[in-house]
């Protein structure tokens, strides 16, 4: 299915990293709890290990949420697989593993739940994080009536992205420091949407998006009266920490 300005078949509201604060972010479990909520649709992030797989997680190194230590790419997936993911969160979640991208593609479709896929490449691996995350969409959601979305701060992999599958839908991640050339990068990328900040957002920015034939997504908006606000202008989705407290 291909998906354009006037076809968008994804949900208003999409849960980060899976379920957000309320349980390790970027995990199963995560992803599960966010559905117990209503939500169908999830926002994570991959990144390559130092062999080549797709996984994921947040940041450069895995000290943050895990009980190891080191660069994410200095693993390989077997290494990856024996860190407790989950531990640091809270007791409950002690054990939970690092799931692989070909992991959560398979719950998410049993499920019927959409991915926004956020591209994560470590510094050097721009191009190669890119074309590997497009390809392995491509394959992993074959025949699905809605693709993932990919999107990423940095142009060179979903330039990559695009060439190695340019069917897939793509948007391009800002800051709240948005340059004025933003949506020109955009549309020079062949993206279908601006994923920006949403104290980076106004009326003007998200109409003049609109008739660029652009898509405008937030993040990470976690209060109830700002997705009221950010709705009334015109905004087509939002991502959210608040699952339990902002309805899917």
């Amino acid at each position: 299915m291909s998906v354009s300005f006037e076809h968008w078949p994804y949900p208003a509201r999409v849960a980060h990293r899976g379920a957000g604060r309320l349980a390790p972010e970027n995990t199963l479990a995560a992803l599960r709890l966010g559905a117990s909520f209503g939500y169908t649709m999830f926002e994570f992030d991959v990144k390559l290990s130092g062999d080549g797989v797709l996984v994921l997680m947040h940041d450069a190194t895995v000290d943050r949420t895990t009980d190891g230590a080191g660069r994410v790419g200095g693993f390989t997936l077997g290494e990856l697989a024996r860190l407790d993911a989950g531990g640091w969160h809270s007791d409950a979640y002690a054990g939970e593993p690092i799931p692989t991208l070909a992991r959560v593609a398979r719950w998410l479709r049993r499920n019927g739940c959409l991915a926004n896929i956020e591209i994560k490449p470590e510094p050097g691996r721009e191009a190669e994080t890119g074309a590997a995350t497009a390809c392995e969409a491509r394959w992993l959601w074959q025949g699905a009536s809605v693709p993932p979305i990919l999107s990423s701060f940095s142009e060179a992999a979903l330039e990559a992205a695009r060439a190695a599958a340019p069917e897939l839908p793509r948007a391009l991640l800002f800051g709240e420091a948005l340059p004025d050339d933003a949506l020109a990068r955009c549309r020079a990328l062949g993206c279908v949407a601006l994923d920006v900040h949403h104290r980076a957002l106004s009326g003007p920015l998200i109409a003049s998006a609109h008739r660029a034939g652009l898509r405008v997504i937030a993040y990470t908006v976690n209060e109830a009266e700002h997705v009221a606000e950010l709705s009334a202008l015109g905004l087509d989705m939002l991502i959210t920490d608040a699952v339990d407290r902002i309805a899917p």
